[in-house]
């Protein structure tokens, strides 16, 4: 093994490491000497990587930035439409959240009251949402009358509440959970020959989405990508 290839080593070990006591105990309350210990490297190795706590927070959530755009953009290309890629990626974020520390933790560390941060996921969900219902609407998959912006609103917030949620129950975040909810929404946002089309429990080839290796720079943002109702179809809920 190369020593750069040691050093990326570390910085991930100490990344997730990071994320696994920020998750228990916070921001406020969690100290280098903890994320040292818990990687098992020393505090010079961690001081190599980051010059402080609120570093290596950051770096934790650019790597949660980066999995929901790696997800976003698997979903536009494995499906067949840009409703159905809405509800993949909330799908596939959805188990990310519940297998991934870091994406998990970094979602969490990004809402802590007190934390300035130059990342916004809650925004970065939201535009995801907005040009994937965009693109859905010059498509023609939307209903006569939709009301493209209220519908934004209305997708951010409850899949944002149902990871809030989460952290107390993490059924909030289950494969029941979206599916219902899509099932609520999907025959309301489409044009009736658009529906037969959608499957509200998303598609199968996302379901297999590695989660994202926790090595983003700190600092460097990639960059950004551009009971069922009638007609959908309802795959076993897990």
């Amino acid at each position: 093994m190369t020593k750069q290839e040691r050093a990326a080593r570390t910085r991930g070990d100490l990344i997730r490491s990071a994320a696994i006591i920020f998750k228990q105990h916070g921001f406020a309350s969690t100290t280098l000497s903890d994320i040292c210990r818990h990687a098992g490297v020393s505090s010079g190795a961690l001081h190599f990587h980051f010059d402080n706590k609120s570093a290596v927070a950051q770096a934790i959530e650019l790597s949660a930035v980066h999995a929901l755009r790696r997800t976003t953009l698997a979903a536009q290309r494995d499906t067949k439409n840009a409703l159905q890629a809405i509800a993949d990626v909330s799908h596939a974020l959805a188990r990310l959240l519940l297998q991934d520390d870091v994406v998990r933790a970094g979602y969490q560390l990004n809402c802590e009251i007190g934390r300035h941060t130059e990342v916004n996921l809650s925004d970065e969900w939201y535009r995801c949402v907005q040009r994937l219902l965009d693109r859905a609407g010059r498509e023609g998959l939307l209903a006569p009358g939709i009301a493209q912006r209220a519908v934004v609103t209305t997708i951010v917030a409850a899949t944002t509440g149902l990871e809030r949620l989460s952290r107390l129950n993490e059924e909030w975040l289950s494969r029941y959970t979206l599916t219902s909810f899509w099932q609520l929404m999907l025959p309301r946002l489409v044009t009736p020959e658009a529906l037969g089309d959608l499957a509200a429990a998303g598609t199968p080839s996302l379901d297999t989405l590695a989660p994202a290796a926790p090595l983003v720079p700190s600092g460097v943002v990639p960059p950004s990508p551009g009971p069922p109702g009638p007609g959908v179809r309802d795959p076993s809920p897990r």
